[in-house]
């Protein structure tokens, strides 16, 4: 598979991975279910401080991104409106793009199962992180080696937003923000 193929397809599953009412369109209202969907999995109060800045991140990535565009916040999407969208905003442009457009969701995702507190995940907050995703296809302890980029033994934010492009880019294959 080329890696546009790759990246395609890669696109579309997380369409239909926000497409949380299955009717074949997304919308605010879908992120802000998933975003739901994720603190409910990581057994957080949605009322809490780390459960919020993910309840906020995803809406704000479907700002973001349809500002971007030139579209309507309020508007839904189709499949192929999403994968052009998303493939302008984020795969074209690379790290810069996956970094704008990503890094407020992966940083909450980031708090939201860092036990220690220390603003990293270590191995088995890695763990929790797939499980709560239900990415039970990968070799966590190994992905985790693959993203480690710098061998400190734990992943920054810069690491694990570099892996979801690298993921999106058809660079590797562990799904880190679900699919």
């Amino acid at each position: 598979m080329s890696n546009k193929t790759a990246q395609t397809e890669r696109l579309r599953q997380r369409f239909a991975l926000y497409d949380t009412n299955g009717d074949g369109r997304v919308e605010r209202g879908d992120l802000e279910a998933e975003a739901r969907r994720i603190v409910e999995a990581f057994g957080e109060e949605e009322s809490s401080p780390k459960a919020q800045a993910l309840l906020h991140a995803y809406p704000h990535m479907w700002d973001y991104m349809m500002g971007q565009a030139g579209r309507d916040p309020g508007a839904s999407l189709s499949v192929e409106e999403f994968v052009g969208i998303a493939d302008a905003q984020m795969v074209s442009r690379g790290a810069a793009g996956f970094s704008a457009m990503l890094r407020p969701s992966v940083r909450a995702m980031v708090d939201l199962c860092d036990v220690d507190g220390d603003g990293q995940v270590d191995p088995a907050e890695f763990r929790k992180w797939l499980a709560a995703l239900g990415n039970d296809r990968v070799d966590a302890d190994e992905v985790f080696r693959l993203i480690d980029t710098d061998g400190s033994g734990q992943l920054s934010v810069e690491e694990l937003v570099a892996a979801v492009g690298r993921y999106h880019a058809g660079e590797l294959d562990a799904p880190l923000l679900g699919v």
